[in-house]
């Protein structure tokens, strides 16, 4: 073997190419990108499998080969959304624990269920009311979403396991999705603002009384 032999053989090959499998992740990842995209850019109705696969790039017979039904493809973007939200949680919860652990903890909701991701999943719940094959899609993902919260909340206010923390958990969940579809409807910033400050005094009262 020539010494010009040897050095290519010991070369890993060109990454010019990507597998087949990286190309179907990212077509994967684009198609849900861009159902997240529409949803809250044109609501549930006006998002159509067709405005989706021109956003993402991509024919509809590569749509049907990773989503076989809509119901499918939207409730794997609000997943996939929902996984990425929730990583981020994880590598911000650090910087959280230096404060409040009650004012961590809400912070900690506020992210997981307003802005984007929120809109996303009023879009759904609203059209899954009426589609079951939407809602029983949607079912786990919310499911998964809360139990991941749930946990951090949990982590954050430093009392597992008690009764207490998890009602105000869910009351701070309702509260939140609640203030969520204020802001959908041009609510007033400010008084948002004002209530999420007074329920994590009301919040921070309970664990302390």
């Amino acid at each position: 073997m020539t010494t010009l032999n040897r050095e290519n053989a010991g070369r890993s090959a060109p990454r010019g190419h990507r597998t087949q499998a990286e190309r179907s992740e990212h077509t994967r990842t684009a198609l849900l990108d861009a159902t997240v995209d529409c949803l809250v850019e044109l609501g549930y109705a006006r998002t159509s499998v067709q405005e989706i696969c021109a956003r993402a790039g991509v024919s509809k017979g590569a749509q049907q080969h990773h989503f076989s039904t809509k119901a499918e493809l939207m409730a794997s973007a609000v997943e996939h959304l929902t996984h990425r939200i929730a990583a981020e949680l994880v590598a911000s919860a650090d910087t959280l624990r230096q404060h409040d652990p009650v004012e961590a903890g809400i912070e900690v909701i506020r992210r997981g269920f307003s802005g984007k991701l929120a809109a996303a999943f009023v879009e759904l719940w609203v059209a899954a009311r009426t589609d079951e094959e939407l809602a029983a899609a949607m079912l786990p993902v919310d499911r998964t979403l809360g139990r991941a919260t749930l946990e951090t909340f949990r982590e954050l206010a430093g009392k597992p396991d008690t009764p207490l923390v998890d009602d105000l958990y869910w009351l701070t969940v309702h509260v939140i999705r609640g203030l969520a579809l204020d802001e959908f409807l041009g609510g007033d910033p400010a008084r948002r603002d004002r209530l999420i400050a007074a329920w994590k005094r009301l919040a921070r009262a309970a664990l302390e009384g």
